[in-house]
């Protein structure tokens, strides 16, 4: 079946269109990404999947597709694989940053990935956070980017250097300027053959097709999370909504700070790339707002739990508030950005809130 063809199946509207198979999506994923399809193909089709909304088959194969045109390692062992929203944040504390360091302290291997700002939400990412410390993604050296991760357990891959074909088609995506099957897709690159998975949503409709897409692959635990922003980081004031996956069954699950004694009022703020990099840093510290001390703690403390490294939550965040209040989590990330290319950070630099430090 050639892309017109294609095109007029799913592009019959809402009621008329018809999912593809597992095998005719997949041959529609890899022309795109190889671009054996015109733009404006290529434009049609995303657009007629969003509105008929892509099916599990569908995105299973756009994965796979993306990964099949990835670099991808096995640099860690048992890691966890933290997948964010590519458009970034506008409104939200990048919790999974500082949390990173936090997790490979005690011993947990993670993967960071992600790119410059996409749309819809054009915010700030992990890349242009990176870049306020001084580490260029753009510029990046991929066995640098190894080295650091072997001698600290955190990884950061910059995925349209990973993965050309996402490169390419960023022009056409920045036109587009909505949410595609891609942005699915790019999240589950996995480029590091994680065995555990964090996976933010923003809507409810994702929560449930997306804990059924993970049941497809083999990840030993994964969680799709409601977090702040569609990311994959937990509320600190109130509960967050995830999905369990394991050993192919799904199950609902509530996580509420206010049970380990952490929810907390969130301060008002204007969340610049400067910003975001000084409140990680001045979590890691050990002088950083409470509230975010917290979140932080949440986030790792759940996550250690979900890759089998501690019987509860609790656990988890006990574990992590050692590591950090030890100054090991800091040590981390100072010897990371200097193996990343970056600047060592201030140990004596002054918190943004020293009124409020924890």
């Amino acid at each position: 079946m050639d892309m017109s063809q294609i095109l007029r199946e799913v592009g019959r509207g809402k009621r008329g269109s018809r999912d593809l198979s597992y095998a005719e999506a997949l041959v529609v994923a890899e022309n795109i990404l190889k671009q054996q399809v015109s733009p404006a193909q290529t434009a049609a089709f995303l657009m007629a999947e969003r509105m008929k909304m892509e099916n599990v088959e569908e995105m299973e194969a756009f994965v796979h597709a993306c990964r099949n045109s990835a670099e991808r390692f096995d640099v860690f062992q048992d890691g966890l694989d933290c997948a964010g929203p590519y458009d970034g944040r506008t409104r939200s504390f990048l919790a999974t940053y500082p949390a990173a360091f936090v997790l490979a302290a005690a011993g947990l291997p993670v993967t960071l990935h992600g790119s410059e700002p996409l749309p819809p939400k054009w915010g700030v990412t992990l890349s242009v956070v990176l870049r306020e410390a001084g580490i260029d993604t753009r510029k990046m050296n991929r066995e640098d980017a190894r080295s650091a991760a072997l001698h600290t357990g955190v990884m950061y891959v910059s995925s349209e250097e990973w993965c050309e074909p996402l490169r390419r088609l960023r022009p056409l995506r920045e036109e587009l300027g909505f949410r595609t099957v891609l942005n699915t897709a790019e999240k589950l690159m996995d480029y590091n053959h994680s065995s555990y998975l964090v996976f933010g949503v923003f809507h409810n409709t994702f929560l449930d097709r997306i804990a059924k897409l993970l049941t497809r692959f083999e990840y030993k635990r994964a969680y799709v999370v409601q977090g702040m922003e569609g990311s994959e980081d937990l509320y600190i004031d109130r509960p967050t909504r995830v999905y369990a996956v394991e050993d192919g069954d799904t199950r609902l699950e509530l996580v509420d700070p206010s049970t380990y004694d952490l929810d907390m009022p969130v301060p008002d703020m204007n969340w610049t790339a400067a910003n975001q990099i000084e409140v990680a840093e001045s979590v890691l510290r050990g002088d950083g707002h409470l509230t975010f001390v917290n979140q932080v703690l949440l986030n790792a403390g759940f996550r250690l739990y979900a890759a089998g490294r501690a019987a509860s939550i609790e656990q988890g965040i006990y574990t992590c508030k050692g590591y950090l209040e030890s100054g090991a989590a800091y040590r981390l990330y100072q010897q990371w950005c200097v193996s990343m290319g970056g600047e060592l950070p201030d140990r004596s630099a002054v918190s943004i809130y020293p009124a409020s430090s924890g």
